[in-house]
């Protein structure tokens, strides 16, 4: 037993089992890898095709967003607008009920009231008559 072939020979005879054990063991990792890294691969063409078309909705759907975000502003300063000459015209509405209202009052109180027999008024229209 001291003879070194012998040792030579079982060192590569345990180390030709032991790689053989390792490389039955790895196997399955190596297929498990395989099925991982073609999963892989069709996640990627499959990004590839349907990526491009989703990001081109998602920049359409910004554009059109952006578009009725104009066009809700530019409505709601059209309204302020309208609200605002719709005040302005009751305000108007307003001054010229007052003015009716009077006017009216005026009538009515000149309506009521006697005349007198001498007015300013009609001396001056007498005067200028002459």
């Amino acid at each position: 037993m001291t003879e070194p072939v012998f040792w030579l020979a079982l060192s590569f005879f345990l180390v030709a089992i032991s790689l053989t054990i390792l490389l039955m063991a790895a196997i399955p990792t190596f297929q498990e890898i395989s099925r991982a890294s073609r999963s892989v691969q069709r996640l990627a063409d499959l990004l590839v095709q349907e990526l491009p078309p989703a990001l081109e909705s998602l920049r359409m759907a910004g554009l059109e967003v952006s578009e009725l975000t104009e066009e809700l502003h530019q409505s709601a300063k059209g309204a302020s607008a309208a609200v605002q000459q719709v005040s302005e015209g009751a305000k108007q509405t307003a001054q010229t009920a007052r003015s009716a209202l009077v006017a009216i009052k005026a009538g009515w109180q000149a309506f009521i009231k006697p005349r007198r027999k001498s007015s300013r008024l009609k001396d001056f229209t007498n005067q200028s008559l002459k």
